[in-house]
């Protein structure tokens, strides 16, 4: 798979990230010049897991999001689509209950989670409208969202500084470290399609999320969106 639109296929993403499991976490820190540690923090103070909640991680891949939300006391579900990521993720992580799920399908009751989360993970779901509803589904009554995604830069000079090293500098990078270079292709191009913060936030609220709001990162390379589930 080397293009991004809303025709992806499913059977192709999974696969191309089971062939990026084995270097997936070593190859983000890598491209991301070590601010995914970051991000991954700001996103775990405003799930802001409380002792004895249910926290869903949808996106988890090999569980290194996830782990912090246990250590905050909260019972965390990570969740995704590539077994090849799960199976790498349970190698390294066996104390955490990973779960194999479609983003459109998930496979949980009603009301189950008190937060659920999704980091990098949106714009590879088939229907993304799809995942929100379902996310929203999932969450209980008063229950939160947060959803930490690449967006578009708010500075116009380093917005086609940054354009220019997601379809340059990152592939070649990716060449480098990951284990399927290939696939960073697509993922450099899902982001440069990928809606702008109030593009995302207006999907949020049309799947039913209320009080949604955002918080740029990076000079807005990423913008993390909160909402709650009225």
């Amino acid at each position: 798979m080397t293009r991004a639109d809303l025709e992806k296929k499913p059977a192709e993403v999974k696969a191309m990230f089971d062939d990026v499991a084995a270097r997936y976490d070593i190859t983000n820190d890598v491209l991301s010049l070590g601010q995914d540690r970051r991000w991954r923090k700001i996103v775990l103070d405003a799930v802001d897991p409380r002792p004895g909640e249910v926290v869903l991680d949808l996106a988890a891949g090999t569980g290194t999001s996830s782990q912090p939300f246990l250590d905050r006391g909260a019972t965390v579900v990570p969740c995704d689509f590539s077994v090849g990521m799960l199976r790498v993720g349970k190698k390294a992580k066996p104390h955490l209950p990973f779960v194999a799920g479609d983003g459109t399908r998930l496979p949980f009751a009603d009301d189950t989670f008190d937060a659920v989360t999704i980091s990098f993970g949106l714009r590879n779901i088939v229907d993304p409208d799809a995942g929100l509803r379902e996310l929203r589904r999932v969450t209980r009554p008063g229950g939160r969202i947060v959803v930490c995604e690449f967006s578009s830069p708010t500075w116009s000079p380093f917005r086609t500084v940054y354009i220019e090293y997601l379809m340059k500098a990152l592939p070649a990078v990716a060449r480098a470290v990951s284990s399927s270079p290939d696939a960073y292709v697509y993922l450099a191009e899902s982001i440069r399609a990928w809606p702008d913060q109030p593009g995302l936030a207006a999907r949020l609220q049309g799947a039913g999320w209320a009080a949604v709001k955002w918080r740029n990162l990076s000079g807005g390379i990423v913008a993390l969106h909160h909402g709650t589930k009225p």
